[in-house]
């Protein structure tokens, strides 16, 4: 009677894990900086009578309420669906959570990098360098037009909530843009300057949370690839 040996299986090497973030992460949101970009660009000309057409046209319109609502409030929208995401990461999906929270140190950098800019910059608000009837009251002096904070602020959570739930899109995505938008219609921003707040906000975001995100990704792989003391000590015998 003959025995048959079978070789023992070949163990294939895992498949590395596929991580947390979408790959056309960067892709979009260069692409978006570029259209932000060049909007802001060909808008700048023509801020005057962009201005004028956007507020004076809102200030005289049934849009009037919507608009100033929209434009004091309407960050309140993406901060609370953020706040939701941020919940439902912790307690379902820790590795998005990561993300997130790199994405969270990326908001708070874009706000840091617009305020620096409107210090550097000094653009005086339209609403008091254009004469015009406009929805809310002007900011007080000193208070800066370029960039838009609550654009860039917007563009920063809405690239926040797409790194850890893309399909969000349809609903982000305008809710940024309305902001900015109203940000306008309201009277207190430029078109260029709701532009660059988006674009701003969208690449420092995706830049920081990208970097943030990968360094925190090798030092948990450094820390898992070192034996423990135990083992150290009972290699040394």
């Amino acid at each position: 009677m003959t025995t048959t040996h079978h070789a023992p299986p070949a163990h294939r090497p895992a498949a590395p894990a596929r991580g947390p973030v979408p790959h056309l992460a960067l892709p979009v949101a260069l692409g978006a900086v570029l259209i932000l970009g060049a909007l802001a660009l060909l808008a700048w000309p023509a801020r005057a009578a962009l201005f004028v057409g956007a507020a004076g046209g809102t200030a005289a319109s049934s849009l009037a309420s919507l608009a100033g609502l929209v434009a004091d409030k309407g960050l309140m929208a993406l901060v609370a669906i953020t706040a939701g995401l941020v919940l439902l990461t912790w307690f379902r999906d820790r590795p998005r959570f990561g993300l997130l929270a790199a994405a969270g140190a990326g908001t708070v950098a874009a706000y840091a990098t617009s305020e620096a800019v409107k210090l550097l910059v000094t653009e005086e608000r339209p609403c008091r360098a254009v004469d015009v009837a406009t929805v809310l009251a002007c900011p007080a002096p000193g208070d800066w037009s370029w960039p838009s904070n609550h654009s860039t602020i917007a563009g920063a959570l809405a690239m926040s909530c797409l790194f850890v739930a893309p399909r969000l899109w349809p609903v982000v995505v305008p809710l940024a843009l309305a902001v900015a938008g109203a940000r306008v219609a309201a009277g207190v921003h430029y078109v260029h300057d709701v532009a660059s707040g988006l674009a701003l906000g969208v690449l420092v975001t995706c830049l920081v949370a990208l970097t943030v995100h990968a360094g925190a990704q090798r030092l948990t792989r450094r820390s898992t690839s070192r034996p423990s003391p135990g083992a150290r000590r009972t290699r040394g015998r």
